[in-house]
């Protein structure tokens, strides 16, 4: 089993977006998957909730109160971390996982609260000692903006992997309110959007 840990101590970073995405990606590619949401908001189990029965089958976990271990026959666990995690709670997290995937936004308060949970993250040792894989990710991006030169500036600097940025798009809000993501959609809009994911998805395989 592969499992993907989605974490950020900001919240509104777009971690339910992102894990909820990658859950629907690993489905649609044939894998037994499980969304395991952390966060007492439980906006990933809402988004499971009103997803239709014809999009590819995830199992929701709620892990809100406590972590348990995934059914057996899972072979992809995305696990959606709420904001302001203890440090216990980072640990228990990180050691579960395979990769660490940390979205921030283009904002000078979401690159301050990224660089503390990069202190954090980077205290443990399999993180420092590079045997689990922390992959950064631009979220939210507007090209040709002075926020985005910002972030851009700021991810080069962070000391690891900027696997890719996500373009801003209501596409992304239209489709969570149908319990669906870029990759249950057709069309040509969602297939420009979802070549933002290939090198993410691909990074997470590799790990």
């Amino acid at each position: 089993m592969r499992t993907i840990l989605v974490a950020n101590i900001k919240g509104g970073c777009g971690k339910t977006t992102i894990a909820t995405h990658l859950a629907a990606a690993c489905a649609a590619a044939g894998h037994s998957t499980a969304l395991a949401d952390v966060d007492r908001q439980r906006s990933s189990l809402g988004w499971l909730a009103r997803r239709p029965a014809t999009a590819s089958a995830l199992v929701g976990l709620d892990w809100a109160k406590d972590l348990s271990d995934a059914p057996k026959g899972i072979q992809r666990l995305v696990i959606d971390a709420p904001a302001a995690l203890k440090t216990k709670q980072i640990e228990d997290l990180v050691r579960m996982a395979d990769v660490v995937v940390l979205p921030v936004l283009p904002s000078a308060f979401d690159e301050q609260a990224t660089q503390r949970f990069l202190g954090k993250l980077e205290e443990l040792k399999s993180i420092a000692k590079n045997r689990k894989s922390v992959a950064v990710v631009g979220n939210r991006l507007r090209a040709r903006t002075k926020a985005a030169d910002r972030l851009d500036q700021f991810l080069g600097g962070v000391g690891h992997s900027v696997v890719t940025r996500l373009r801003d798009s209501q596409i992304y809000a239209d489709a969570a309110a149908s319990g669906l993501s870029l990759f249950d959609l057709t069309g040509k809009r969602a297939a420009e959007h979802r070549a933002d994911w290939e090198p993410l998805l691909a990074y997470i395989e590799k790990a």
